[in-house]
């Protein structure tokens, strides 16, 4: 029998103790997390306790200039206390950090190498970070990237583009010249937003290599999202696919406050869907 421990599968030795260590036969497998931009108004701190009483074992944190919960400009001026902040996660599992810097230049730099330090700290390897707005030079955003990419594996973190629409992410084809010309760029999916795009109708199956980590919501064609068990995300297909390839990583729940919408009864329906399917 095979026991499940947080982001690990520990598997029983011929004497029947669970065998723990990696080098043992710790096998990794795909989990379910939730992001804190699920509730962007509630305090860091608070929304790690709400996540733990809905029974996530894993947790990403959104680092977003224009957010209350953790500022990348904070993180620069109060670096110790922003460690301590994230590192009380009520035993929750940090996977990833969502990363939105508002700002250019050398300042957005400076917030991103700090930014890579508290990854590191925490050993964290994931980031998401937004590529450029539709209209943006291609070579200028490989530059950028390549910029970003230097930063961040002096640090031992990789980085995802996220999928988004309005943004050079939302199209399949562009995703993959992007990590292609830049080594150690990989893709954050969020299905929805291939879905919503006006690219809905390419394939993104050949994009599952790339991937780091994975956004989801359910969503239709005209709407990103709406309430689980309304939308057209094929979770269990979506799964295989990233199997296929060897992903073990997290299944981010990244949905966002709507108008008569319970997200707390929200969450732990996509929780206990994603958790039946794996």
């Amino acid at each position: 029998m095979l026991l499940k421990r947080g982001c690990q599968v520990a598997v029983p030795a011929d004497n029947g103790d669970l065998i723990t260590d990696s080098s043992k036969g710790v096998i990794n497998v795909v989990y379910v997390a939730a992001s804190t931009g699920c509730f962007p108004d509630i305090p860091l701190p608070d929304v790690i306790e709400v996540l733990s009483d809905l029974e996530f074992t894993a947790v990403e944190i959104v680092l977003d200039d224009k957010g209350i919960q953790m500022p990348p400009a904070r993180i620069v001026e109060e670096f110790d206390e922003c460690l301590r902040i994230v590192r009380d996660t009520h035993r929750l599992d940090i996977c990833s950090y969502n990363v939105r810097i508002d700002a250019e230049g050398p300042v957005h730099y400076e917030r991103f190498s700090k930014i890579c330090d508290l990854a590191k700290a925490t050993k964290v390897v994931s980031l998401t970070i937004p590529s450029g707005e539709h209209g943006t030079p291609f070579n200028q955003e490989v530059e950028h990237l390549q910029k970003l990419v230097e930063i961040s594996e002096s640090r031992g973190v990789r980085i995802g583009l996220k999928s988004q629409m309005g943004c050079l992410s939302e199209d399949p084809d562009t995703v993959k010249n992007l990590c292609d010309y830049v080594p150690g760029v990989g893709l954050t999916l969020d299905p929805s937003h291939f879905l919503c795009s006006n690219n809905r109708n390419k394939n993104y199956e050949k994009l599952m290599k790339y991937v780091y980590h994975v956004h989801l919501r359910d969503s239709k064609k005209d709407q990103l999202q709406v309430r689980v068990g309304q939308g057209e995300i094929e979770y269990g297909r979506l799964i295989t696919q990233l199997e296929t390839v060897g992903y073990d990583l997290a299944l981010s729940v990244d949905m966002s406050p709507m108008e008569g919408m319970d997200m707390r009864q929200e969450l732990r329906k996509l929780r206990l869907l994603l958790d039946s399917l794996l």
